[in-house]
């Protein structure tokens, strides 16, 4: 199922909810669960697809597929980390505020992932 289909079958059910919307906080309150669970659903068959896009590519024999997200990965990465360091830093260097968040982020993000991934899969490793 694509994005589209996902949100082809969202449709018809918050349609209904929102047809039988009544003014009641008890009714406001199943209405209000009703889209959530809903959306949680749309999300978990998303990430499915995504799953199964990853490995679809894992299993090509051509060498794009299998790669495209690493290439996409470092470069973006070396683009993000030259623009920031040569946005207005003629005649002396500084990184601008608006680069911090995103230095952190990114930071955080990878080597979370990382300490993360490796313990987890020890663990694995350990618990066989």
């Amino acid at each position: 199922m694509n994005l589209l289909g996902t949100i082809t079958n969202l449709i018809g059910p918050v349609g209904e909810i929102v047809d039988n919307l009544h003014t009641s906080k008890e009714e406001k309150l199943q209405a209000k669960e009703r889209l959530t669970a809903i959306l949680a659903t749309a999300e978990q068959e998303a990430q499915k697809e995504v799953t199964a896009r990853w490995q679809a590519d894992t299993q090509s024999d051509s060498w794009l597929p299998k790669n495209i997200r690493p290439v996409t990965l470092a470069f973006l990465t070396i683009m993000f980390v030259v623009i920031s360091m040569f946005d207005g830093n003629i005649g002396g260097f500084t990184v601008s505020e608006e680069y911090i968040p995103v230095y952190e982020m990114l930071l955080m993000t990878v080597y979370g992932a990382y300490f993360v991934g490796r313990t987890v899969e020890k663990a694995k490793k350990i618990s066989k």
